[in-house]
């Protein structure tokens, strides 16, 4: 009895606190139109500024043109309020872009396509769509082996992010030759350069901005100058994040591999770490063992004790524009 009496006094102090809270404000209380509530009782919900141009890869593109703004609209309001994929990606950018960028660097790719593997995946180093993409740079297994990437039941090196890199900087440098547009070469990466190159003659066009494509290869190239938009400042849409919530890289050492392995769990406990631990830093192991017959040489990435916990990392932070 003195339970149920006690339980119906706090859920009558539940209910009243509720209601408090929910009350909605008088807008006098406000100090402007902008203030955190209003008199519906519902957070205000803010559209993104649209800038007349912006640059991407050291071009000018123009969004004064009326589809041009909308589409770039789309993807940009899509973006910052996708809120929890969008500061998943962030906080992996922490990780990823440290590798990426600088293969980019070397194979003359702009810096900007690094969005383009955004888009692809959201920098999930390990997503895989419902075609049969996968890694974070989304090659299905036919335009992966074609570029040079190893893809059977035992070793899948679309998930390697150096080699898969790698791949997709020989496709994206290949595109370039043929179209001289980076925005068009991005289009290609998604619908393919035949079918981007069959548009440009049906349409008799010189870029892929003054297509009428699919709707998802229309809104692909505005996606990546989106994240872009975003990710380089996105304390201006409202995304605030400490040095220490990004995600970090591990310090590891190399063991080169050239036979067969028997048993890649009984493998990493010789190394000192577990089976998932070996498998976090090296997802393109896909099977159990491996059988090597053609004695190919696997760097394998064993992470240092200390980088597997947080307190004993470096803290880095690859952007200064991320945290704040």
């Amino acid at each position: 009895m003195k339970h149920t009496r006690l339980n119906a006094i706090l859920s009558s102090a539940i209910v009243v606190a509720a209601s408090l809270l929910c009350y909605p404000v008088s807008s006098e209380a406000l100090p402007n139109k902008h203030a955190a509530i209003h008199d519906s009782g519902f957070a205000p919900v803010f559209s993104p500024k649209i800038p007349a141009h912006m640059t991407f890869c050291s071009k000018k593109v123009d969004l004064d043109r009326n589809d041009m703004y909308e589409r770039f609209d789309r993807e940009l309001t899509s973006l910052i309020y996708s809120h929890g994929t969008t500061m998943l990606m962030l906080k992996r950018a922490n990780k990823v872009f440290p590798v990426v960028a600088p293969i980019l660097k070397a194979n003359g790719i702009p810096a900007d396509v690094i969005y383009l593997a955004c888009a692809e995946s959201s920098l999930n180093p390990r997503a895989y769509s419902p075609a049969k993409a996968a890694g974070l740079w989304q090659f299905i297994a036919s335009t992966g082996k074609e570029y040079g990437l190893e893809i059977n039941d035992e070793i899948d090196e679309r998930y390697n992010i150096e080699k898969a890199t790698k791949a997709a900087c020989r496709y994206l440098k290949k595109a370039y030759e043929k179209y001289g547009d980076w925005p068009t070469v991005m289009a290609s990466y998604n619908a393919g350069m035949a079918r981007i190159s069959n548009e440009l003659d049906k349409q008799i066009s010189d870029n892929s901005f003054d297509l009428y494509l699919n709707d998802e290869t229309s809104r692909y190239v505005f996606r990546i100058m989106a994240i872009k938009a975003l990710l380089e400042n996105p304390g201006d849409f409202g995304y605030r994040l400490e040095a220490d919530q990004l995600y970090r890289n591990a310090d590891y050492r190399i063991v080169e591999v050239s036979g067969p392995v028997d048993d890649w769990a009984a493998w990493a406990k010789e190394q000192g770490i577990s089976y998932a631990q070996l498998k976090e830093e090296n997802p393109w192991i896909r099977s159990r063992a491996l059988t090597n017959k053609t004695g190919k040489t696997y760097k394998v990435k064993i992470p240092k004790s200390d980088s597997l916990y947080r307190s004993k990392q470096s803290g880095s932070v690859y952007n200064k524009a991320w945290v704040n």
